[in-house]
């Protein structure tokens, strides 16, 4: 492997400088992106020539272009007519990853004239099955279901041309790898291989030295190198401020991520902060896919303002414009700090991190800012209402009664509870010794209309016999609702004065 290679970013050229074809390039200004970032710099030239590629970047660098610019350049006008089978395959981790790639992609493969399609599990297999058939260039896939599509004769790899493994150590961390080596092996010999990943730990050497023909090695910057528009705090606290200093933070202007450690942990905390006015989803492992897509839109729309999630959501998920990451439990080690942290002050934006230590937890986080190789500034909270929590987040503090609600759409099998949405007011709340911060705004909108849904009292969660065809609530325990209840929902919807319009830059970045 060659030496590895930084590029500064005061002397990046353009696209059409690494060689990126006029048509490409062109997409990319539509959408307000005309600067490569330096990962994209590094690896271009070589990924674009045909050479085997290895490119370390930390979350938010840009690594998502970086490898789609070159794979859909190569491919570009020449599928041969008889032939359906992939030409490309792009692994990645985890659905959500993989439906951000698929959205990075859609406006480049258009501009060419390839077809693209994500295979993932947690949905019915029969729709990506006559997509195969149909023919696709360019695959986007996470190893179980692919797996499960070969062992079915759904889909062959012996016509790829490029294979792209993305998120390479966290396909490790998940034990991914023995998978990721049978469908690598399922590939041609001598096509082209990209591997981009976070760090480059052991796990990572082993692909790159069973599967990467003499790669070209690019590093963008440090593993342990933080944004530098990314500001770390550290607030000291007793658990029981844990909950008051959750909502002011999540009560301020904008969309911010709250990172708990257990998917039990994730559910609770979500129901607290819609209790209390917060309108917040939730993001983890028990959640069917049908559940986090509705989540992650109503995130994406506004409609909720906070997202609490596990570390399913440390890599992959793209938000505009998220100004503030909570680590409501600190992390385990340093590399899913970062990961996390990496959620907002992505594509050039400022951010704030902030993680919340009780006494027992002290020596754990200053561990972790050590190896993570920060040095947060630490503030201890006697108690709710400490005027740093509106230094950290800024504007006036809105709660939204009931939070927000969402009830999944009529399914005609019944599979799911439907209810309507009555509206909400919004209710204004400003912390003692909040001290002004930041002039910004912050609207409370009610949703209109009446919901009614024949589900019985208690958690929501899967029973057979329902009345209707329906179900009592969702499978993901998003709601409760007791005997009789109208679903509600609300929207608190923050305007930023950093809000940006380029949702695909921010997204694919």
């Amino acid at each position: 492997m060659s030496n590895p290679s930084s590029t500064p970013s005061s002397t990046l050229p353009s696209f059409a400088d690494l060689g990126l074809p006029a048509d490409l390039a062109a997409v990319l200004a539509k959408r307000g992106i005309t600067t490569p970032t330096p990962i994209q710099a590094a690896t271009l030239p070589d990924s674009l020539a045909g050479r085997d590629v290895l490119g370390r970047g930390r979350t938010g660098s840009g690594k998502t272009f970086a490898f789609l610019l070159p794979l859909v350049a190569r491919l570009a006008g020449g599928r041969s007519a008889a032939s359906t089978r992939p030409r490309a395959l792009v692994l990645v981790p985890t659905r959500e990853l993989a439906q951000q790639v698929q959205e990075s992609l859609v406006p480049l493969a258009e501009a060419a004239g390839l077809t693209s399609r994500t295979v993932f599990g947690g949905v019915g297999q029969n729709p990506q099955v006559q997509a195969l058939r149909k023919g696709v260039d360019v695959l986007i896939a996470c190893p179980g279901r692919l797996e499960d599509l070969i062992g079915q004769g759904h889909c062959r790899l012996d016509a790829i041309e490029i294979s792209v493994l993305d998120e390479a150590d966290h396909m490790a961390d998940l034990g991914f790898l023995p998978a990721v080596r049978r469908l690598l092996n399922a590939t041609p010999k001598g096509g082209q291989r990209l591997l981009f990943s976070a760090t480059l730990d052991k796990a990572v050497d082993v692909l790159v030295k069973q599967f990467l023909d003499q790669p070209v090695t690019h590093e963008a910057d440090s593993p342990q190198s933080p944004v530098k528009k990314m500001d770390h705090h550290v607030l000291r606290l007793a658990r029981e401020h844990r909950l008051p200093t959750l909502v002011d933070l999540t009560s301020a202007p904008g969309r911010t991520v709250v990172f708990t450690r257990t998917k039990h942990g994730a559910k609770a905390l979500t129901r607290q902060l819609n209790k209390a006015g917060v309108p917040t989803v939730e993001l983890h492992g028990n959640l069917g896919q049908g559940a986090r897509t509705r989540n992650m839109e109503a995130f994406h729309s506004g409609r909720a303002t906070t997202l609490v999630a596990t570390d399913i959501a440390a890599r992959g998920i793209h938000v505009d414009d998220v100004s503030l990451v909570v680590h409501a439990d600190p992390p385990a080690e340093h590399k899913a700090y970062l990961h996390r942290s990496g959620r907002t002050a992505r594509a050039g934006s400022a951010g704030t991190v902030v993680t919340l230590s009780t006494p027992e937890q002290d020596r754990d986080v200053r561990d972790l800012a050590r190896a993570a190789g920060i040095k947060p500034r630490i503030t201890v909270l006697e108690g709710p209402g400490h005027p740093v929590l509106t230094e950290l987040a800024p504007g006036e503090r809105v709660l939204v009664p009931g939070g927000l609600v969402l009830t999944p759409p009529t399914q005609r099998s019944g599979s799911e509870g439907s209810g309507g949405s009555a509206g909400n007011g919004a209710a204004k709340r400003t912390p003692q010794g909040s001290g002004g911060g930041r002039s910004r705004s912050r609207r409370g909108r009610g949703g209109s209309g009446s919901g009614q849904a024949k589900q019985g009292g208690g958690q929501a969660g899967q029973r057979s016999g329902q009345r209707s065809g329906q179900r009592s609530g969702q499978r993901s325990g998003q709601t409760r609702q007791g005997g009789g209840s109208t679903g509600g929902r609300a929207q608190g919807v923050g305007q930023k004065s950093r809000h940006s319009a380029a949702s695909f830059s921010a997204k694919a970045r």
